[in-house]
């Protein structure tokens, strides 16, 4: 099966670049968007009905014009489940699960936490409340798929300029050592996995031009469970696909 993960900055925005349609014709099976920007009242029908597809969506309840996501897929799901179960994590539409009958599939857009202190925690807590989900999904659902931006640059090898951005929210000791957690607690980074020295970035800054210079940071992932990591056949950043500040990612699977 072909999964493909994009943050989109903005669907009908990306959708008028013609990225939308770009999109769907790579074909994949199951397709994870974030940061739509947009409730689906907003959307038109080629956007929320593209042929061959199934759509979900979940967006900001409070916030109009902010966060968002949505599922494209080929294969029904048994089952759709809207954010985290709490109301602190799930006014922002961070997070879409679609249940199937061998797998679960998830997609999140997670917090920034760039704003203030206090937004800062959220996205800790956002983390913490994330890992146990997936975890709980896994018991239920035995293998578990999850993508989405991240927010957070794991290693040196997965930004630009480490050192330049020590300090820096996405690439501070406490975010980094989550994505090891999500490790140790049984999930496969399926890019670094296959590519464990191979450079390359997935966001780069707009305002600076940084994807000119590829001065870029590596934030958005895929993720399976551990049983799943022989089934990899293979995991890409499509680096060179335009009408977004970030790239999609892209994982092969058999299951």
């Amino acid at each position: 099966m072909k999964f493909i993960s994009f943050n989109v900055n903005g669907i009908r925005a990306s959708h008028k670049k013609g990225a939308l349609s770009e999109l769907f014709k790579l074909n994949a099976d199951i397709i994870g968007i974030q940061e739509t920007k947009s409730t689906i009242d907003q959307l038109s029908e080629d956007i929320t009905s593209p042929k061959g597809y199934i759509s979900y969506f979940d967006s900001a309840k409070e916030r109009k014009g902010y966060s968002g996501v949505a599922v494209y897929t080929k294969i029904k799901p048994e089952k759709v489940e809207y954010g985290l179960g709490k109301d602190e994590y799930d006014t922002e539409g961070r997070c879409l699960t679609l249940c199937f009958k061998d797998f679960a599939f998830v997609t999140a857009y997670f917090p920034n936490g760039g704003r203030d202190e206090e937004h800062f925690q959220f996205k800790l807590r956002y983390y913490d409340e994330f890992l146990k989900h997936v975890k709980k999904l896994e018991k239920k659902y035995n293998k578990v798929i999850f993508c989405g931006d991240l927010n957070v640059a794991h290693n040196e090898i997965d930004i630009a300029r480490p050192k330049e951005n020590a300090n820096q929210i996405g690439f501070l000791p406490i975010e980094r050592a989550w994505v090891d957690k999500v490790e140790k607690s049984g999930f496969v980074d399926t890019f670094r996995f296959l590519h464990p020295e191979t450079v390359k970035y997935s966001w780069w800054d707009q305002k600076t031009k940084s994807r000119e210079r590829n001065v870029g940071w590596r934030i958005d992932y895929f993720f399976v469970s551990e049983k799943l990591k022989s089934k990899i056949k293979s995991a890409d950043i499509l680096d060179d696909f335009l009408g977004s500040d970030h790239a999609p990612t892209e994982l092969n699977i058999s299951l």
